[in-house]
């Protein structure tokens, strides 16, 4: 089974440019399955009923969010009634809408999508994503589970990685917005990358338009993100996983232009 990753898609431009982008791939890598992050989908951050309907209706067939999942209370609803999109599972359950993780049935196999947060730099206070993984897991029967770990560092990624080696199929991290060239199988069989990276506007800070966070990191002062436009990069990973073991035996990782 083939499990394709996309990296966090920024904005209505990187929306556009995933729809344009995702049917070729998909049929030309024969893929079986998309996640992809959708945090930053809406302009201004967040993610939107519509945006994530846009996304749905582009090819994906899991969305994963992130530190900015509840930016928009006009998604609250929809995250507890729409089944694929998934948010960090390590927020308080009884007080958050929606779920960590979602079941996808692909007749022959399940395939289990869990989505994480780090605790580093990130939100305060909240359980931690190794604690709430040994959790979940406990309870999961699928014999593939994918995990998006939307996290600050790369020493909490690749910890999360290692810890998971064998327990899970793969591990791909979100958040950073830049592609790390780690890709690999670790040891004992779980796909894994440090940074997928994002989906949105080239030639930007992080879909951002250069001179805006330029002037933020100058003077310190609040300033409005607006978003580039321009030419796009999509980035990615698919991870090549034997449907019996549960164990990823290839990855590979793509930039689209």
């Amino acid at each position: 089974m083939k499990i394709l990753c996309v990296g966090d898609v920024v904005g209505k431009i990187g929306c556009e440019f995933l729809r344009s982008k995702l049917p070729t791939l998909k049929r030309l890598k024969g893929i079986d399955l998309v996640i992809c992050n959708g945090e930053n989908s809406a302009d201004g951050n967040g993610i939107t009923p519509s945006s994530a309907r846009y996304l749905f209706d582009s090819g994906v067939d899991v969305i994963t969010l992130g530190n900015h999942s509840f930016r928009r209370r006009e998604v609250y609803s929809y995250l507890d009634e729409t089944p694929y999109i998934v948010r960090p599972a390590n927020y308080p359950s009884g007080t958050t809408p929606g779920k960590g993780l979602c079941v996808v049935d692909m007749g022959r196999t399940q395939v289990c999508v869990i989505n994480l947060i780090g605790t580093m730099y990130m939100e305060q206070g909240l359980e931690s994503p190794f604690d709430v993984i040994d959790e979940l897991l406990s309870d999961n029967d699928c014999k593939i589970t994918v995990i998006d770990f939307h996290a600050e560092t790369t020493s909490e990624k690749l910890a999360m990685g290692y810890y998971l080696d064998g327990r899970v199929s793969a591990v791909f991290g979100t958040h950073t917005h830049v592609q790390t060239s780690d890709e690999r199988v670790l040891e004992k069989g779980t796909g894994y990358i440090t940074d997928v990276g994002m989906t949105g506007p080239r030639d930007s800070v992080l879909g951002v338009k250069p001179e805006i966070s330029i002037e933020k990191f100058k003077t310190h002062m609040p300033v409005r993100f607006d978003l580039k436009h321009g030419a796009c990069k999509l980035e990615c990973v698919i991870f090549d996983i034997d449907e019996k073991s549960g164990r990823t035996v290839a990855a590979e990782r793509l930039r689209i232009l």
